[in-house]
């Protein structure tokens, strides 16, 4: 225990000593981990919406008019049976009129055709695929399927909806690595200089027969707590400028939804924190495992 409060007293010692550079490493962290806590926000925040588009997203299977009310039952079921199915209803000829409508608002000349002729607008099989990515298969066996008129879906648009929440996944990936790589490096620098500024100190312990470790542990507690410094003024920082958002978008389109759950959060943040405090040892053990005024 003596040797703890020795350890503590020592690496804030060093880090009072050597301010602006414990600042510098400090904020290094922060700057780095801000940026790979913040993108992890923002995937989390398209993965939601991601999933919330992919609620709405649906194939479409027009009937022909002479596919009878039993046989429009037996096409539901026998798509309802399909591996990539979530669920599928069953839109009249009355209920799509009511959607073109809808739709058709701002299109007078085509509104006017379906209302001159409502026959022409037929019934349809509304499909909704377990996963987005699987609609193209959907639309292939529906296609193939007897009693079909045409079969339509929004594939650009599913198609990008999809290469976003991947690609928006990947650089999440990429710069929690390259972002977390260079604070461990910036801590390392740290404590390289740390070492440095106190190198008589080290050599005169070293002499009377201090271990290793009572050398060492001071400084891999400095790491460590410049790293969960600077994680947690990123976690504050981030998780305030989302509440900020919150409240100021106030005008946003109701389909974006820029809200996270509170869990999701609390456990990204421990995590940051934990981050920042694993990169702090992981640069102090770099840094005193080449530094020649320590034994080895």
């Amino acid at each position: 225990m003596t040797s703890l409060f020795y350890s503590l007293r020592e690496a804030f010692t060093n880090i009072s000593r050597n301010g602006l550079v414990v600042l510098g490493a400090v904020l290094a962290v922060f700057v780095s981990l801000t940026l790979t806590f913040g993108t992890l926000v923002i995937g989390e925040v398209v993965r939601v919406n991601t999933l919330q588009w992919s609620e709405d997203v649906r194939v479409s299977a027009y009937l022909r008019d002479d596919v009878s009310p039993s046989g429009i039952a037996d096409l539901q079921a026998e798509m309802e049976s399909w591996e990539e199915v979530d669920e599928v209803f069953f839109m009249s000829k009355a209920d799509s009129l009511d959607e073109a409508r809808i739709l058709l608002a701002n299109r007078p000349a085509a509104l006017r055709v379906i209302e001159d002729d409502p026959s022409i607008v037929p019934a349809s099989l509304r499909i909704k695929p377990l996963d987005a990515a699987d609609y193209q298969t959907i639309v292939t066996r529906a296609e193939a399927t007897p009693g079909t008129l045409r079969v339509e879906s929004a594939g650009e648009v599913i198609d990008g909806m999809i290469s976003l929440r991947d690609g928006l996944q990947l650089m999440s990936l990429f710069l929690a690595v390259a972002l977390g790589a260079a604070a461990v490096a910036l801590i390392a620098n740290t404590i390289h200089m740390a070492i440095y500024s106190r190198r008589e100190e080290i050599e005169i312990m070293n002499l009377v027969g201090a271990s290793n470790w009572f050398v060492r542990t001071p400084f891999l507690l400095e790491g460590a707590i410049e790293g969960f410094i600077g994680a947690a003024l990123a976690v504050a920082v981030v998780v305030a400028g989302l509440r900020v958002a919150g409240n100021q978008l106030t005008d946003l389109p109701e389909w974006i939804n820029i809200q996270i759950q509170s869990d999701y959060l609390l456990q990204a943040g421990a995590l940051v924190l934990l981050f920042g405090v694993v990169a702090g040892l992981v640069g102090s053990g770099l840094s005193l495992a080449v530094h020649k005024y320590l034994k080895t």
